[in-house]
């Protein structure tokens, strides 16, 4: 089995897909080909802090993200084009059996058929309010962010006065790094402008968006890819739980760190694991660890888009 050579976890069984051929994988993501101009995204349920991959999976994680993906993909498409080509299911197993793949069950909800492309070198990433790494780091150059001009005297969680673009790379191992605006020139083939443009006009239709349901989004990450016609494509995930910072606007209070959508359970849990030297392995997360952090993703679903997650399992 392939898994355990990346990151010693095996789950396998929810992110596997016989017969095709497996080209990548990621901390939740498994990548398959379908042929020379498609290929399939697989989110599992693994979820990952500290740059570790838990043991233990989330249930349902990996179909929250597919699900809320495609919805932002397809909300979104009037601003740019993106790589979706179908998140359905029926479509998705035809295709993997006219491949010569075997479809499993275990599939459903979490597989998407992508147009492929050449990826950049570059997370795209948006702030709208100070928070998580950007607060960090304004700790530490007050008035200055990653060569943006702000305010001296912000506080944490606090909006700034426009939504701000800071990329960072694309790191196969540890974090991403930030990357001044002149240094993501050279990560971005060509596509820096478009990218920059493209992020904050994505951030600001969603923060938009998401504002009349009692939702604040805090900040995002986008990946973009080149079609091989030449035109950019926004790819990978778009505004989920793993790639977007939501907070509820009723727990909102500036000066502290809002509950977030996310994983913040997994981490609090960890932070608490006395010894653990953030380094595989990790512990074992308890069961209400895991319940907890579910609920979340659920709960991150249903607020968005105004439905309970028709994969959802009991548990």
């Amino acid at each position: 089995m392939y898994t355990e050579r990346f990151w010693g976890v095996d789950m396998s069984s929810q992110a596997r897909i016989d017969g095709l051929k497996h080209i990548g994988q990621g901390k939740v993501r498994d990548i398959y080909a379908i042929n020379d101009e498609q290929l399939l995204l697989v989110a599992s349920d693994r979820i990952s802090a500290f740059d570790v991959v838990m043991t233990e999976p989330i249930p349902n994680k990996g179909q929250v993200l597919t699900q809320l993906a495609a919805f932002w993909f397809q909300k979104t498409s009037h601003i740019i084009q993106n790589h979706l080509i179908s998140a359905d299911d029926g479509d998705i197993q035809r295709a993997v059996e006219a491949a010569g793949g075997v479809w499993d069950d275990c599939l459903n909800g979490r597989v998407m058929l992508c147009q492929r492309t050449k990826p950049l070198a570059v997370e795209a990433v948006v702030r709208g309010y100070l928070s998580g790494s950007g607060w960090k780091q304004y700790t530490k150059t007050p008035g200055h962010l990653w060569g943006h001009q702000l305010p001296i005297g912000l506080s944490e969680s606090e909006r700034l006065p426009n939504p701000i673009y800071t990329p960072s790379s694309k790191e196969t191992e540890g974090h991403d790094l930030p990357l001044t605006i002149e240094e993501a020139v050279s990560h971005s083939s060509g596509f820096a402008a478009a990218v920059e443009a493209a992020a904050l006009d994505i951030y600001a239709f969603a923060a938009e968006t998401v504002d009349p349901l009692g939702l604040i989004l805090a900040d995002t990450k986008f990946e973009f890819g080149v079609h091989p016609d030449g035109h950019l494509l926004l790819i990978d995930e778009a505004l989920t739980p793993d790639s977007s910072r939501y907070w509820l606007r009723d727990q909102y209070q500036i000066g502290i760190s809002p509950p977030s959508f996310d994983k913040q359970f997994v981490r609090d849990y960890l932070e608490s694991v006395d010894g653990w030297n953030k380094q595989y392995p990790a512990p074992t997360l308890p069961p209400d660890v895991i319940q907890q952090t579910r609920a979340k993703y659920l709960d991150a679903y249903k607020w968005i888009t105004g439905s309970d997650l028709s994969y959802a399992t009991h548990g």
